[in-house]
């Protein structure tokens, strides 16, 4: 790394503390009410589910649709974990969490060597069975419940954990990213033959970044079952994984500040429309649009172009 990213590197760790003081100060003094400090909490999973997926979908340009399954096996050996294993009390939370992503970034890896020689929408259709796949074997698995559910989870995650465990997740991804694994991994991106052509080992890197994606909805899912103390194979179906890439995508593919605010409008945002409860999913999507049109105007894309300027392109 060089001189400027230590510098860097130095400026967001200072930041992450800074902010962390301010919204714990805000919460302890009881500025944020009890409600809203939910909200902030749910908010830090969403963008560790963001930035993770990012990674894959973002830098190394894999449209992948299996984050929720990756999210939902974190989500139960971690339970499982905290309430089957008898273990030292300050130790028995991090274990899980260590655990749950360990066991995330296992399936990650085991999915990743078959499925990551395709590309484009077979890969797309591949994660997606994945994520079926164990959604299903969690419905039928009577040691987490089945369709009736995984209660009792110990109720652990706490503001102070979310926080920095989305602080851990957006330093990663930046070191990653910001290093020669991470110029490798965004080579493959924009050119994968002329990456392999340059001595770049493309399978080592797109396994890389998948591992790196499912370890993290893994911790997301330890820390969402340890605050929601509750699981259901219904919250992991292929609309929570569209409903993450959708953050990545509004936030920009490949920019991690972008991913970090998407993630906390599109939390944010259907709680403050709660008061217009008739018209709340047509403003929802109204501030969609309004966010692509202002994203892709504010990068200078052109999204509409005439098919007569095309045309005289083509024969130019």
């Amino acid at each position: 790394m060089d001189q400027s990213f230590k510098k860097q590197l130095l400026i967001d760790f200072g930041t992450v503390l800074g902010s962390y003081a301010v919204l714990f100060a805000l919460q302890k003094s009881g500025v944020i009410n009890t409600y809203w400090q939910g909200i902030i909490l749910v908010v830090c999973i969403n963008v560790i589910l963001t930035v993770s997926l990012n990674v894959t979908s973002g830098f190394l340009g894999e449209l992948a649709l299996g984050h929720a399954g990756f999210m939902a096996i974190g989500a139960y050996l971690s339970a499982f974990i905290s309430k089957s294993l008898p273990l030292i009390p300050a130790l028995e939370f991090p274990v899980a969490i260590l655990i749950g992503g360990l066991s995330a970034m296992a399936a990650g890896y085991i999915v990743a060597i078959p499925t990551l020689r395709l590309r484009g929408d077979y890969l797309a259709i591949i994660t997606l069975a994945f994520g079926e796949i164990i959604r299903n074997i969690l419905k039928n698995l009577m040691l987490f419940g089945g369709t009736k559910g995984y209660p009792n989870i110990p109720a652990y995650t706490t503001f102070t954990w979310a926080f920095f465990g989305a602080a851990v997740c957006v330093l990663a991804a930046k070191s990653l990213i910001a290093s020669r694994h991470g110029r490798s991994i965004i080579s493959v991106r924009e050119d994968e033959i002329a990456a392999e052509a340059s001595g770049v080992n493309t399978n080592r890197y797109k396994i890389l970044a998948f591992v790196f994606s499912a370890f993290f909805a893994g911790v997301a899912g330890a820390l969402y079952a340890h605050y929601i103390r509750f699981l259901q194979p219904s919250v992991f179906t292929l609309d929570k994984s569209i409903e993450i890439l959708v953050m990545v995508v509004l936030g920009g593919m490949g920019s991690i500040r972008g991913s970090i605010i998407s993630a906390t409008v599109l939390t944010v945002l259907p709680e403050l429309l709660r008061s217009f409860s008739d018209y709340r999913m047509l403003m929802y999507s109204i501030v969609l649009i309004v966010m692509m049109l202002a994203k892709h105007s504010a990068s200078g894309k052109i999204m509409f172009r005439p098919a007569a300027d095309k045309t005289q392109e083509a024969e130019t």
